[in-house]
């Protein structure tokens, strides 16, 4: 089948989120709502793929740079959007076609980050065999950690006594109806720790979060009053993601961000099917945290990886 490919634009909104509703593998990041808040720093290339009776059969977040092609620099992960009716043999043809029409648009290389598979609803792997096919080149690996809620995970012995000897310090964790009210304590440990900024300012992180009320939540711990732990959450309906982990050094004494962590684990364990701590590793995957990872794998957490491939045009 010879498929329309076509660049997104603004006159596709509506039937961009509405096609996104069904996807197999659907995340809130790829809402046009949440993507373009912050349009003005990339050229942005998405792409849309419809049948010979000019139905979307598949999305692809996406932008430019350099004669590149990237599914998407500005979200944490992004490949196509499918839904259940989308096979293995649609997949080949659509990425071969798509070859071609990036070519021809100039682009010289493909850059390609995989949907995890803790977001897939149902199994949606169709790209990593077209990916194959292709001669793709996988550059990069992340390793992430998550919880199965509900199948028995296990606490490390240490880990309950740095939460036990938490709570008679008496922290108190809240959920803040606005992230910005975190932003203080996360700036300053990602400053102090890494030399870093956080990715969203204060405004764009309100904004996402009045876009998205139920899939963007914000929590504090206190001691005395005083925020010494915060951390924000990018929520699907079964996965709990940790955007955002701070802990200040007065929070780090009293083992605040495990106690949190700890809260936010048994306030989603009936609603969610898996918790998710983040990547532990740098230089694109090449360099693993081991005491960061070492961290969240006593929680009970393990291994998920996150790809990324490159494909010469």
């Amino acid at each position: 089948m010879n498929y329309k490919i076509q660049i997104y634009t603004n006159s596709e909104k509506e039937a961009w989120n509405e096609f996104l509703l069904n996807c197999k593998n659907y995340h809130f990041m790829f809402n046009r709502d949440f993507m373009d808040y912050h349009s003005d720093r990339f050229e942005d290339f998405s792409l849309i793929f419809k049948d010979e009776k000019d139905k979307i059969v598949a999305l692809l977040p996406g932008n430019i740079k350099d004669n590149i092609f990237y599914s998407h620099e500005g979200l944490s992960f992004g490949g196509f959007l499918i839904d259940k009716n989308f096979h293995t043999i649609d997949m080949v043809e659509i990425f071969s076609q798509m070859k071609v029409f990036l070519k021809n648009k100039n682009i010289s290389k493909i850059i390609y980050k995989c949907i995890p598979v803790i977001y897939h609803k149902y199994p949606a792997q169709e790209d990593l065999y077209a990916l194959f096919i292709n001669e793709a080149i996988l550059y990069r690996r992340d390793v992430s950690s998550s919880i199965y809620l509900d199948e028995g995970y296990v606490y490390s012995e240490s880990k309950r006594r740095s939460i036990n000897k938490a709570k008679k310090k008496g922290l108190i964790c809240v959920e803040v109806d606005q992230p910005s009210l975190v932003w203080g304590v996360i700036r300053e440990v990602l400053k102090d720790n890494h030399n870093q900024c956080p990715i969203h300012n204060e405004i764009e992180i309100d904004l996402l979060k009045s876009k998205f009320p139920d899939n963007i939540k914000a929590y504090q711990c206190c001691l005395d009053d005083e925020i010494i732990a915060a951390v924000v959450t990018f929520e699907t309906d079964r996965v709990v993601h940790t955007q955002y982990l701070a802990c200040n050094t007065k929070g780090r004494e009293v083992a605040a961000l495990d106690y949190l962590i700890d809260f936010l684990i048994n306030k989603n364990i009936k609603s969610a099917k898996i918790f998710n701590l983040g990547i532990s590793n740098e230089n694109e995957g090449k360099y693993l945290n081991i005491g960061l990872i070492t961290q969240k794998e006593r929680f009970g957490a393990r291994a998920i990886i996150h790809d990324f491939y490159n494909v010469s045009l």
